[in-house]
């Protein structure tokens, strides 16, 4: 187990400091994961992306919310800050007299061994796997100039707008009736919650039966991903989150810029899938939420580290990074919980719980593990999930 607060003194003093600004915005993005999964987790509507008829006006308004703010944000910026950390974890690697390569790849071993387990056992909307795959890029990009991880991170992003944008216009040219039907609950949608509600057993072979998807997912999501990777190395190359006091004016115009494109195609989005518009504007809404995300979350990341700069924002930043350096343990938790609330494992209350509610438990179980994240860091170094994959990274067990 990692060492606890009495052995703390013995640590090495060479270790360089935690940047506190990257474990807060991690805890800040567990937060928009949690609400997004919950969600998804809960109902077989918000899975397919398809609209519950029978839903609540109040029901209505919490998708509505959770579409606009927090849908394809936040796995972004989990995955720029998984591009930013692997600077600081190539850095860890020369002090060492180490080589950064075989720490990496088995870095990456470790997180595809996880998300695997992960889809098929708790949730089928893993990002781990993805995270595992794409990882391997920075892998092969880690030497690169800072301006040239910049650069592909705008051509990568480019021709992947591109293809989904014309994928998207596409759609308008469908029938009514063709569009409904593409956006309709799957015929297996009765076996599915039969599933989820019957025993254990049902619940891993109604994951193993969204395997599929969940592939399909990670390469339509790959671009976005890889677009927040790069941009996350540039970052990282630059330190640009060490010492942010330079860079605020940038930093309020990326603010500004970020939610005059974001919110705009969010919202369309939400209009969009939410069936406001008619069905054959729900790939092309999708699209445009997908493709304008990136400028949401950038003024979300700025727009934190401005604020972690006043007082309220540091108190707020450091209620957060105890959530954050032990982020990758709370998004597994986060996902037992809710499978033992929806799945056969526990209540099986799958497709038995308004969205306005399941937000509100997802609020519940945030504060839980800000308050129980705050106490285990205070005693150790690690999470638990956290000391097993720096265990496997380093091939040995962590000291300290």
């Amino acid at each position: 187990m990692p060492a606890t607060a009495a052995a703390a003194t013995h640590e090495r003093t060479d270790r360089p400091a935690r940047i506190p600004e990257v474990d807060a915005l991690r805890g800040f993005a567990l937060l928009g994961i949690l609400l997004v999964n919950a969600t998804v987790m809960a109902s077989p509507y918000a899975a397919a992306g398809a609209v519950d008829p029978d839903t609540t006006t109040f029901d209505r308004a919490a998708e509505g919310v959770v579409q606009t703010l927090l849908v394809g944000k936040f796995y972004l910026l989990f995955s720029f800050l998984f591009g930013y950390s692997f600077t600081l974890q190539q850095d860890s690697a020369a002090r060492e007299g180490a080589s950064a390569v075989p720490r990496m790849l088995r870095r990456s071993l470790g997180l595809l061994v996880l998300g695997l387990l992960h889809a098929v056992l708790l949730y089928t909307g893993d990002i781990l796997m993805t995270y595992a795959l794409l990882g391997l890029v920075l892998v092969a990009a880690r030497n690169c100039p800072p301006g040239t991880a910049l650069r592909a991170a705008r051509v990568v992003y480019g021709c992947a707008s591109a293809l989904l944008l014309l994928t998207g216009l596409g759609s308008l040219f469908m029938s009514d009736a063709e569009a409904a039907e593409l956006t309709a609950l799957p015929p297996e949608f009765a076996t599915l919650v039969a599933d989820y509600r019957g025993d254990p057993a049902s619940v891993v072979r109604a994951n193993l039966g969204q395997l599929p998807d969940t592939l399909l997912a990670i390469l339509l999501m790959g671009g976005f991903v890889l677009t927040a990777f790069l941009t996350g190395l540039y970052c990282g190359k630059r330190r640009l989150l060490a010492d942010t006091g330079g860079y605020a004016a940038r930093m309020r115009r990326i603010c500004v810029l970020g939610v005059a494109v974001g919110l705009p195609g969010s919202l369309f989005m939400a209009l969009a899938t939410g069936g406001a518009l008619g069905p054959r504007w729900s790939l092309l809404g999708s699209v445009v939420g997908m493709v304008t995300a990136p400028a949401l979350t950038a003024a979300y990341v700025c727009g934190m580290l401005l604020f972690m700069r006043t007082a309220r924002g540091g108190r707020t930043a450091e209620l957060l990074a105890p959530a954050g350096r032990m982020a990758l343990t709370n998004y597994l938790s986060q996902s037992l919980v809710m499978a033992l609330v929806f799945t056969a494992y526990g209540l099986a209350l799958y497709d038995r719980v308004g969205t306005a509610t399941v937000v509100l438990g997802a609020l519940v179980l945030y504060a839980a593990q800000l308050a129980l994240s705050k106490h285990l860091m205070a005693r150790y170094r690690y999470g638990p999930v956290e000391w097993l994959l720096r265990a496997v990274t380093l091939a040995r067990l962590p000291r300290g």
